[in-house]
């Protein structure tokens, strides 16, 4: 999502504000599902899995967002354990809303 045309949905995702991204519900749906495996991955339901695929993504697609939103929970439980934090030189912006929020 590189570009103007994408920087405030870049933001709003940034900033964990999923309404105010402009999603299409076929994306929306997805990142759902993402939030279930990082919040709850024991709720995954086959209800929620058939959803997707009634949404027009793959198999190998919903395998890949597995993959991808285990992969970065390592990186951030990983980061947290070990008290590692980005220099704040490297994001413009500051830290993410979402992350500030309590």
């Amino acid at each position: 999502m590189q570009g103007e045309q994408y920087s405030q949905a870049a933001a709003a995702l940034r900033d964990g504000d999923l309404d105010a991204a402009g999603l299409t519900p076929k994306h929306r749906l997805l990142l759902d599902f993402v939030e279930t495996l990082t919040r709850h991955a024991y709720r995954i339901t086959d209800e929620q899995v058939q959803r997707l695929r009634e949404a027009r993504w793959t198999d190998a697609q919903i395998a890949e967002a597995v993959y991808d939103g285990a992969l970065f929970n390592l990186f951030v439980r990983l980061a947290d354990a070990f008290d590692i934090h980005p220099d704040p030189s490297f994001d413009a912006a500051g830290v993410p809303g979402v992350l500030t929020d309590s």
